[in-house]
């Protein structure tokens, strides 16, 4: 597992040890990052169920401002901080130990770019949706990465299905947070 491009391109990345964590396959997260390359510069990216931080160092990495790293597993928050040291990305980033379910709904902050890649079969996606949709800045964006036979979520309101792409056994369903048309002022 690499950084794919961007300023730490090439530089290895850890996973936790274990079951817990599934890294997103690099052909994925090309896929994600070439779908999203517009909306990353300087944007705020909020990675949830962080694992091993993988897809928020991504962003770091290709122009994102900052990123919030959010795992309620010590050891996923260890490897997230030894990973973002690596990659010389740790000034840019926070790093916090707690459920992202208390994280999203407790928040006052808001972000360009939300990263949803729970724990498959649970139905996450779903429950947190709703949520992530209140704390995404207008013009920003959600990455939900979930299982294929999984339905497609219900789309919160306030946001757009921009598009679900299919990789193997995954999909992967970004929604946008439209800006409103700009109002021409009259002659």
């Amino acid at each position: 597992m690499r950084v794919i491009t961007g300023i730490a391109r090439g530089r290895r990345l850890t996973a936790p040890e274990g079951l817990d964590v599934r890294p997103t396959a690099d052909k994925v997260k090309e896929g994600i990052f070439s779908a999203v390359q517009f909306d990353i510069e300087d944007a705020y990216v909020l990675d949830l169920f962080a694992g091993s931080g993988q897809m928020g160092i991504e962003a770091l990495s290709r122009g994102a401002k900052r990123a919030v790293f959010v795992d309620n597993s010590p050891r996923s928050i260890n490897c997230v901080n030894e990973n973002l040291r690596n990659t010389g990305l740790a000034l840019h980033a926070e790093v916090i130990n707690r459920d992202s379910y208390d994280f999203i709904k407790m928040t006052g902050q808001k972000f360009d770019m939300i990263i949803l890649d729970p724990p498959y079969h649970y139905g996450h996606i779903a429950a947190l949706l709703p949520y992530a949709a209140k704390k995404l800045r207008q013009g920003g964006c959600i990455i939900c990465e979930y299982e294929r036979e999984a339905e497609l979520p219900a789309t919160p309101e306030g946001l757009v299905l921009r598009k679900t792409y299919h990789y193997g056994k995954i999909n992967v369903t970004i929604f946008v947070s439209p800006v409103p048309d700009e109002e021409v002022p009259d002659e």
